[in-house]
C-alpha cells in the first residue's frame, strides 16, 4: 500500500507528545513527508479545523485523505510501509503482535502515564511523593511483567517495535522531567528499584535516534514548567 510516491502532509506540534508518535514512526521508516506547525497556544484556524475539526494533532494527509489520532496515524502508516516494527496482520504471528502491543501500551498509558498528570496540580511533597507511589505501584502490576522479554526493545526485539514508537514520547520526557524539580526526586530512583524491566527498557527508547530527532529537551521542560504554573493559577481562580 506504502509507496514512495505517496505525498504525506503532517500537522504536528513537536512540544505535543502524542504528535511526537507519529514522528517516531515516519522516522523509524524513513518515509518523507511534508510538516506543518501548528500553534497550540492559539485558536485553531478554520483552514485547519476544515482538516481536522477537532482541532488536534496530530493529522495526517495521504495523497489527500485526512487521517487523525496519534495511535490511529502510527498504525496506519505501520501497515502501509511494513517493516521491522509489526510482522504483517494477516498472519497468526501478526495479529498475536498486535495484541500484545495493544495490551503493553494500553498497560502503560492508562495505568502509568495517566497517573503522573496528577503530578501538575499536586501541592506540597508529601501529595507528590504519594502519586508517584501509586504511579510506580501500578507500572510494577501492569507494565513491568510485559517487559520481561525485552531484548532490549519490546518482545525481545533487537530493533525499535510499534510497542515504542506508541510510548516513546512519554518515556522520553519522563525521563527529562524526572531530572528537574517538577517530578519527586523519589520518582526513577523508586522505578529502578522497583521496576528495573521497565527501567533498562526505558533507558534504552529514550536515546532511540528515532525517539530523539525531534526532542528539544529544555524546550519540553520549560513548556512543562509554564502548563504547570497555569494550571495552578486556574485551580486558585
Amino acid at each position: 500500500m506504502g509507496s514512495t510516491d505517496a505525498k504525506l502532509i503532517l500537522y504536528t506540534n513537536h512540544r505535543c507528545p502524542w504528535a511526537h508518535r507519529a514522528h517516531i514512526i515516519l522516522e523509524e521508516l524513513k518515509v518523507p513527508f511534508e510538516e506543518v506547525i501548528i500553534d497550540l497556544d492559539t485558536p485553531r484556524t478554520p483552514e485547519y479545523l476544515k482538516i481536522n475539526p477537532r482541532g488536534l494533532v496530530p493529522a495526517l494527509s495521504y495523497n489527500g485523505e485526512i487521517i487523525i489520532e496519534s495511535a490511529i496515524v502510527a498504525n496506519f502508516l505501520a501497515d502501509a510501509y511494513p517493516s521491522h516494527l509489526l510482522p504483517p496482520s494477516n498472519t497468526p504471528e501478526g495479529a498475536l503482535r498486535r495484541a500484545r502491543v495493544a495490551l503493553f501500551v494500553d498497560a502503560f498509558i492508562s495505568k502509568f502515564n495517566s497517573q503522573l498528570f496528577a503530578l501538575y496540580t499536586a501541592e506540597g511533597e508529601a501529595a507528590r511523593a504519594e502519586i508517584a507511589d501509586k504511579a510506580v505501584a501500578a507500572l510494577v502490576k501492569e507494565v513491568e511483567p510485559l517487559l520481561a522479554d525485552a531484548s532490549p526493545y519490546f518482545g525481545g526485539s533487537d530493533k525499535l517495535t510499534q510497542a515504542e514508537v506508541l510510548t516513546g514520547s512519554f518515556v522520553i520526557r519522563h525521563k527529562s522531567l524526572s531530572k528537574t524539580d517538577l517530578y519527586p526526586s523519589n520518582l526513577w530512583p523508586l522505578i529502578v528499584e522497583k521496576a528495573p524491566n521497565f527501567a533498562k527498557w526505558a533507558e534504552v527508547v529514550a536515546v532511540h535516534p528515532s525517539v530523539t530527532s525531534i526532542f528539544k529537551e529544555q524546550e519540553i521542560i520549560d513548556g512543562t514548567r509554564a502548563r504547570i504554573a497555569k494550571l495552578k493559577a486556574q485551580k486558585q481562580q
